[in-house]
């Protein structure tokens, strides 16, 4: 079946008050899994995010495992928030604000930032979701985490856009092979509640990284990047897995309403950040 060809839900707004509570963000996430805001940031702004993913791409990929391959011609890079101009306004934008402390509570923490490239020649990977879905979540439909995504071009169909199968952050699957890849005869009900996005130059996404999604194949000559923001809810556990760190200088520099939710060390000097997983899944790609 044909995909929706559907735009990213914009209800909030990009400049609602940090402390108003983003009722239709909150309603797109619990029951589609993904929301969106639309025109958060200006042209120029994205520009150098997009200056700063390459420039940190071209260094992970200098060194071992620098970066780790998410199926053919698809990559993922986790970097230190000093290696993005643009982190502070990203993580105190008030709509991202708004929708971590509805969704997560006003303790949320910071625990990730990478970016994900699909280059010409990336295939379509196989459904999944990100991480085993918590008991937290299980027995008590809470979401203890969000992604937020934020594209550096504005995506058409060709560049192989992020499809997503609304409602399905509730499937249980404890079935699923390791908790995240579905069963193949699982497909056709995702399939027939496909829908791709394509957001633009600006715009910001937050879902639930539970919801059932796939990239699909990038047929253009252009690569799509795509940043992401990692939130937990206090006790999710998800900052275990990342190693982002900062300096005790850019520390010291950074808003209070940053240091009060980033969850990293402080350190002397960074380190390059070695990526220490990969997904067997993802790496060899659909069939």
């Amino acid at each position: 079946m044909t995909p929706h060809a559907a735009p990213a839900t914009d209800r909030s707004g990009p400049h609602a008050p940090e402390d108003e509570t983003p009722v239709d963000a909150l309603g797109d996430l619990y029951r589609d899994g993904i929301t969106a805001c639309r025109g958060a940031f200006g042209v120029d702004w994205v520009e150098r995010v997009d200056e700063d993913i390459h420039a940190a791409f071209r260094e992970a990929r200098s060194r071992p495992d620098g970066a780790v391959g998410r199926g053919p011609e698809r990559w993922y890079v986790e970097i230190h928030p000093e290696q993005l101009r643009g982190f502070v306004d990203l993580v105190t934008h008030p709509w991202v604000v708004s929708v971590c402390r509805a969704v997560l509570g006003p303790e949320y923490e910071i625990v990730e930032l990478g970016f994900d490239i699909p280059f010409p020649g990336a295939k379509m990977q196989p459904w999944h979701r990100d991480f085993p879905m918590p008991e937290e979540t299980r027995l008590r439909r809470r979401l203890t985490s969000l992604a937020f995504n934020l594209t550096t071009v504005d995506t058409v169909e060709e560049m192989g856009p992020f499809e997503i199968a609304p409602g399905t952050q509730w499937d249980d699957g404890r079935d699923f092979d390791h908790e995240m890849f579905p069963p193949k005869d699982r497909y056709p009900r995702y399939e027939a509640r496909a829908v791709r996005k394509y957001p633009q130059r600006g715009d910001i996404s937050a879902r639930s990284a539970l919801t059932i999604h796939r990239g699909t194949p990038n047929v253009s000559d252009l690569a799509r990047p795509v940043l992401v923001l990692g939130v937990d809810a206090p006790g999710a556990g998800n900052a275990a897995h990342h190693d982002m760190a900062v300096t005790r200088d850019y520390w010291a520099a950074l808003p209070d309403l940053v240091r009060a939710h980033l969850r990293c060390p402080v350190v002397d000097t960074l380190v390059p950040i070695r990526q220490k997983h990969t997904i067997e899944g993802l790496v060899m790609g659909a069939e």
